[in-house]
């Protein structure tokens, strides 16, 4: 009669074993791969990426900010006062205050009840009544045409706007101490 020997270290009932096993190894090369290609990815590709993005919009003519609402003016009571930036108020320039765009964004304005159009520079902060999305010179006010009614319908565009030497320089100077600091740690 012939013995049969079963090693009882390596076999399982239904082969469940290896089948265990192939599941944690595939489990482990998941996430080894999902780690790693985290890894990869960094604070200045992002950036690059956003950066790209913009100047692609840009380069289309596409706005980079829209929008819609009901423009107010802003003159003689503001006259030689200090706007947000740190510039003298003159209404006679071409100059707008808005709550969020970034100071010196170029924005063009629409007045939407006859077509009317100027480009203004942001360099203040407001409107500071509920429901006006910008205040308007005095200057800018004439040219779309809204200075007697006070108000109007308004849509607002700006484009991405072009840096110059010393902020490119600016930029570069901050890509350099972020390396420079991931390096250290």
């Amino acid at each position: 009669m012939a013995h049969q020997t079963i090693n009882h270290d390596n076999a399982s009932p239904g082969g469940a074993m290896p089948i265990r096993k192939w599941l944690a190894g595939i489990s482990q090369l998941t996430l080894l791969g999902a780690l790693l290609a985290s890894g990869c990815t960094s604070e200045r590709s992002g950036e690059q990426g956003n950066q790209a993005q913009q100047e692609k919009h840009s380069s289309a003519g596409k706005p980079v900010h829209k929008e819609v609402g009901e423009a107010s003016w802003y003159g003689p009571g503001f006259q030689g006062q200090e706007t947000a930036n740190g510039e003298t108020f003159d209404q006679k320039d071409m100059t707008a205050a808005h709550p969020s765009l970034p100071m010196g964004t170029k924005a063009q304005v629409t007045n939407l009840e006859n077509g009317k159009k100027v480009e203004v520079r942001i360099n203040d902060r407001g409107p500071f009544i509920e429901n006006r999305v910008i205040d308007l010179s005095g200057a800018a006010a004439n040219k779309l045409d809204m200075k007697k009614d006070g108000t109007s319908q308004v849509k607002i565009e700006t484009k991405a706007v072009k840096k110059t030497r010393a902020a490119r320089k600016s930029a570069k100077t901050k890509t350099a101490l972020t390396q420079s600091r991931s390096k250290a740690k």
